[in-house]
């Protein structure tokens, strides 16, 4: 029995307790409440990479905007179903700003968050068209997001898009949207949770192919603009965000307050319908309701069966952070480059004991540093790497429940303390001590 920094029974009975067949399967939740209970059981403090939950104070334009329409009383009032209307008209002056393209404010929709407006885009998608039922993923993705399909009782593919980077991409898509059961494909920008970023050209090709197969393209901007590599937090000045949404009109835009303004405890987002999916009648949807477009059924139908709109306070203080972010006095991208800060200081420590990047490359351009990075020990599954980093006080996920085909671990940099970079080194030197990586045969 190895000497580990965490006490080595204990971690074993309570792993154990679980019921696990297989611990590189392990939810975020799941690998949450164990390690918080070893935490405190053993009194060991711990490396929580796991969750990918924002590590910064809420912006205080959103704050106090809150604040100000609570003190009018708007807690006591129902939204409407349509959504603020400054918030729909910042939220569209916002996305003019950040990512230069046009959506009428009409498309710009409030939710509960990104998971509550994809939900409803994947409901709605799958109802679109008869025969139209499955929603492609290009992986690795939010786990949480096949959930949804599964609570849905849709159909999902996906593929891992690794070895399918640049003009690969065209004929691994052509594969699956050739067959006429995509409803609609979604992805993240930058990507939970290898954090590559699809390049225009990509975009371009997944723009085109879902014109060419009239299929919807659902973009996941959770992490908006923050691709540090780039100079992206100048308002209505290149370069801007990257999207598909310069490639086709068929896309819905989800964009979060969580990560971007840290605002994640208000569940408040945007889901951005373009112009022209917006007014488009579908055969399926007309069956079903009766009449109705695209947007109107998106809204007065799914929203409003789901929610009955969203929080109403929430809803002025993001119309507040975008007002701000547009008009260039609050500069959120800088407050988040914290991320990318801590990301270059772990990696360094994680490749220094022997670990290595699993998604490290953009087609020939080191990733960012960023909200999340990708680890791998040789000899190791990441079931494997993600148990045994246990026994040292790292807690983190493993990439297959992503939907990854790399064996490896997804480690979020939200949480990580100034202490904890010596402490990290330390129980990564005891790590690599007690799994030495083997000679290269000659």
């Amino acid at each position: 029995m190895e000497h580990t920094p965490v006490d080595y029974e204990t971690v074993k009975r309570v792993i154990g307790s679980y019921n696990l067949p297989d611990f590189g399967k392990a939810t975020i939740r799941e690998v949450v409440a164990i390690s918080g209970q070893l935490e405190q059981e053993t009194k060991t403090e711990f490396i929580h990479m796991e969750m990918g939950v924002p590590g910064l104070p809420p912006a205080q334009t959103g704050v106090d905007a809150e604040i100000e329409a609570l003190k009018n009383g708007i807690a006591s009032i129902y939204p409407n179903i349509n959504g603020l209307q400054a918030l729909k008209e910042e939220a569209s002056r916002f996305i003019k700003a950040f990512i230069n393209i046009d959506v009428a404010p009409e498309g710009c929709v409030p939710v509960t968050g990104s998971m509550q407006g994809t939900y409803a885009s994947f409901l709605t998608c799958g109802q679109c068209m008869d025969g139209k039922d499955t929603i492609l993923f290009i992986d690795p993705g939010f786990p949480v997001q096949k959930q949804q399909i599964t609570v849905m009782g849709y159909n999902y593919v996906s593929f891992d898009v690794y070895d399918y980077r640049g003009e690969k991409l065209s004929g691994i898509l052509e594969s699956y949207l050739s067959k006429g059961n995509i409803a609609a494909m979604v992805y993240s920008n930058p990507n939970n949770p290898a954090w590559f970023c699809l390049t225009n050209s990509e975009l371009k090709i997944i723009g085109e192919m879902a014109t060419r197969y009239d299929t919807i393209v659902i973009e996941d901007l959770a992490y908006f603009a923050m691709d540090f590599r780039k100079s992206l937090g100048k308002p209505f000045q290149p370069p801007y965000q990257a999207s598909v949404a310069n490639y086709t009109d068929l896309y819905i835009l989800q964009i979060s307050g969580s990560k971007a303004f840290s605002y994640a405890g208000q569940r408040i987002g945007i889901t951005a319908i373009s112009d022209k999916l917006y007014h488009r009648a579908y055969s399926g949807l007309t069956n079903r309701y009766g009449g109705g477009t695209f947007g109107t059924v998106y809204i007065h139908r799914v929203l409003y069966a789901l929610s009955s709109g969203t929080s109403h306070s929430a809803q002025y203080a993001l119309a507040a952070m975008f007002k701000a972010a547009s008009d260039g006095t609050f500069d959120f991208v800088s407050e988040i480059k914290e991320y990318g800060r801590r990301a270059a200081k772990l990696k360094e420590i994680f490749t220094r004991h022997g670990f290595r990047i699993v998604y490290d490359l953009d087609l020939d351009e080191p990733i960012a540093d960023g909200f999340y990075f990708t680890i791998a020990y040789p000899g190791m599954s990441g079931g494997e790497l993600m148990e045994r980093l246990i026994y040292y006080g790292v807690s983190a996920i493993a990439l297959s429940t992503t939907g990854s085909c790399q064996e490896g671990l997804r480690a979020c940099t939200s949480f990580i303390k100034p202490n904890q970079y010596a402490l990290l080194d330390e129980r990564l030197e005891l790590f690599e001590k007690n799994h030495p990586i083997p000679s290269p045969k000659p």
